[in-house]
């Protein structure tokens, strides 16, 4: 927390902690302490907590409802009630060589990175309710690995690739522009999926009429749009960047947009979205602007703190850019929406 502040150019809006704010946030997050804490007290008072959705646990969910757990995942998951979740988003470490703010995560064997995922995925499933969704994030690297994974626990539904054009060019091989979000439920029967809340405004290039009429589209002062059915490609949303309010320091942060998509198909207002590998929050910031409840987890203190100040700032802004009057915009068109 005492890094020297960076230099920034006066348009750069990343969201930092100062250090008069870091002591108030500190104390808007959970520690495992305290976490071990509510399981003390709650055995202690040999109360056992039935949630009406989920399987008896030691700790009531509403302990842990809309906080975001400082400490080591695999601590969190023998603490943590089974099947609480109605959607978990992960976007664990992929098979990558990356400093997270002082923790490396050094790249290995794909076997050794299959040992890695079973030390926690399995333990994660098991939070999942049973008409509950999981989306988990990977690279081309990883995502053999994930789809090995998930499919030993769940049932794998699609792969949305999403095209996330930013970073340097690769001189000796191709430019990696691309990453996988596996979509997997637990009952394939019985899972909630709402595709009317995630159609895409898209620009009406060549308006097709019938009988002088706009056939599946609309006429504006702005121009022409139609409402299109999304599909598992993703070429829309950009990575967070210097010039966005929601972009941190943190080296692999997914936006807003991204996971607004998850939540609206995958949940409904109220339910739990919970994220075991929370970063700098957006799973979390997502789904306080959609309405529903949250919990994360967070091994460094500093993205938990960035995740409580991002949490903070949507008790008024609830805007989540490139989606706006209850549909997803174009790239580059802000002005029109």
């Amino acid at each position: 927390m005492s890094k020297t502040e960076k230099q920034r150019a006066g348009r750069n809006r990343t969201l930092t902690l100062s250090q008069e704010e870091i002591p108030e946030l500190k104390k808007q997050i959970l520690t495992l302490d305290q976490f071990r804490a509510l399981a003390d007290s709650t055995n202690s008072s040999n109360a056992k907590f039935i949630d009406d959705k989920t399987s008896d646990s030691t700790i009531p969910t509403s302990s842990f409802l809309d906080k975001t757990l400082n400490c080591d995942l695999l601590e969190a998951l023998k603490l943590l009630p089974d099947e609480f979740a109605d959607l978990i988003i992960i976007d664990p470490p992929y098979n990558l060589t990356k400093d997270f703010n002082g923790t490396k995560f050094n790249a290995r064997s794909n076997e050794s990175y299959d040992e890695y995922l079973s030390t926690w995925l399995p333990d994660v499933c098991k939070k999942l309710k049973p008409s509950g969704s999981l989306y988990i994030c990977g690279d081309w690297k990883c995502t053999s690995s994930l789809q090995r994974a998930v499919e030993k626990e769940l049932t794998i539904l699609n792969r949305i690739t999403w095209q996330r054009e930013k970073g340097r060019g690769a001189k000796s091989n191709w430019k990696n522009g691309m990453e996988d979000i596996w979509f997997a439920v637990k009952n394939p029967d019985d899972y909630y999926f709402n595709v009317e809340a995630v159609k895409i405004k898209r620009r009406v290039i060549a308006p097709y009429k019938v009988n002088g009429v706009p056939k599946d589209w609309d006429k504006t002062a702005d121009g022409n749009f139609r409402l299109t059915y999304p599909s598992n490609f993703w070429d829309d949303i950009s990575i967070p960047f210097w010039s966005m309010p929601e972009n941190t320091d943190h080296p692999t942060q997914k936006p807003e947009k991204l996971y607004a998509k998850l939540i609206l198909a995958s949940s409904r207002p109220g339910d739990i979205i919970f994220d075991p590998f929370l970063g700098s929050g957006t799973a979390s910031v997502t789904a306080k602007k959609l309405g529903r409840h949250f919990f994360g987890v967070e091994l460094n203190e500093e993205y938990s703190l960035l995740a409580q100040k991002r949490l903070n700032k949507a008790e008024t802004d609830k805007s989540i850019q490139g989606y706006s009057d209850g549909v997803f915009w174009e790239r580059n068109s802000i002005s029109k929406q």
